[in-house]
């Protein structure tokens, strides 16, 4: 593989740093440590920075030294970890309880760091790279609250690039399409208001599990006979809570879930039949209904020319056989609110199956969001050397006329 040298040759500094970042998991809008690690490294190597957007999020300045240029290019890793308790045991787990790194934003930091590093010490070209080590990724919206802060304002960028790392792929593929590649991310909840009682009297009183029975199975037939069969729609009910007493008929019964889709039009449709059917399933059996419906975040839908350029530099670096298309999974990713901003590209590496993983990990399968996973570090000097490549080549090509 083609990678860069200057890269490959600091692989063992990139496994210590990733390892280091894994073991100080911090959670969404609390990464200070991290950050502070991220603006040392960027100062070590005499890239200026702006801290602060998003609160701990920190964006990597690096100019060309081929002349003045108005190009510029932005190279995104997200920070955060997740509120979970690890389940491994090697000498890297968690050293906080309740926080883990669990879906390697470890990695896509450090993979952004060793592009940094690179790109540094290499500034023969035009124009600018902006490195953007974003916060709370999960589930918080930082890609969000930086676009409202004024990210591509204060840095005006032609385009941005992200990764994530993908487990059941083989370490050293990559996996990129055009279009819809993430769904979008909502909640839901449902509180059905009745009239409690005693359970051996039910006819006293208006029981509301039934009723947010009736809601839960109608939800269901809104993916399979309202939306369109060839259009991706997922209704979950995930939590129901009712009841204190086993002989007590509740006032009320609460539900909440998740919907998934890639379509602004399938979202709109889904939520309005969701609400119609939970209010008037409700006043059909004589009771009340609250409706709330929270859209996090939009599906993450890449930019058909940045993926096909994302794609010839890829090309570029791995054999045929390790470039293949990503399949659209309806988890969520709030790079999504950088892609509406900007065009771009989000492309998945491979983090293997598991195998790499040190003596002490858990059970579990290497799986996002598991808590036996590990990041593969035998990919950082992959993924750098990518991300090092697609802004430089970025920066070469010729920009588009106007108009065309």
């Amino acid at each position: 593989m083609p990678l860069l040298d200057d890269i490959v040759a600091q692989a063992d500094v990139l496994r210590a740093i990733r390892r280091d970042i894994h073991a100080h998991p911090e959670l969404a809008f609390e990464e200070t440590r991290t950050a502070d690690l991220v603006a040392e490294r960027l100062a070590a190597w005499g890239i200026p920075m702006h801290r602060g957007l998003a609160g701990t999020g920190v964006v990597g300045i690096i100019r060309g030294n081929r002349g003045d240029s108005s190009r510029a290019v932005g190279l995104r890793a997200d920070m955060d970890a997740l509120p979970m308790q690890e389940a491994n045991t090697f000498a890297h787990a968690s050293r906080y309880p309740g926080k883990m790194h669990a879906c390697g934003h470890d990695g896509h930091t450090t993979m952004l760091l060793g592009a940094a590093q690179y790109l540094a010490a290499h500034r023969d070209f035009a124009g600018t790279v902006y490195l953007i080590f974003q916060p709370a990724e999960e589930q918080a919206g930082g890609a969000r609250v930086m676009v409202r802060e004024g990210l591509f304002e204060q840095f005006p960028m032609e385009a941005v690039f992200g990764m994530h790392n993908m487990p059941g792929i083989p370490a050293g593929t990559f996996a990129l399409s055009p279009g819809p590649v993430l769904a979008s991310n909502s909640e839901f909840t449902v509180t059905v208001r009745g009239k409690g009682g005693h359970a051996a009297m039910p006819h006293l009183a208006i029981d509301p599990l039934p009723i947010a029975g009736q809601i839960l199975g109608a939800f269901q037939n809104i993916v399979s006979r309202n939306k369109k069969p060839l259009e991706v729609g997922v209704i979950s009910v995930t939590m129901i809570r009712a009841g204190d007493a086993i002989n007590v008929i509740p006032d009320t019964c609460e539900m909440r879930g998740t919907v998934r889709a890639y379509t602004a039009d399938t979202l709109d449709l889904i939520e309005r039949r969701m609400r119609d059917v939970a209010e008037l399933t409700a006043r059909a059996n004589e009771a009340e209904c609250d409706f709330e419906f929270v859209r996090n975040y939009p599906a993450t839908i890449n930019h058909e020319a940045e993926t096909a350029f994302a794609r010839d530099v890829i090309a570029g670096i791995v054999e045929k056989d390790q470039l293949i298309p990503q399949v659209p999974i309806m988890a969520a990713e709030d790079f999504a609110f950088m892609l509406e901003a900007k065009p771009g590209c989000y492309a998945f590496i491979g983090n293997g199956d598991g195998e790499h993983r040190d003596e002490g990990h858990g059970h579990g399968p290497c799986l996002v969001h598991n808590a036996s996973y590990d990041f593969n570090d035998d990919v950082l000097p992959l993924g750098a050397s990518y991300l090092a490549k697609v802004a430089l080549a970025w920066l070469e090509r010729e920009p588009p006329q106007a108009g065309s």
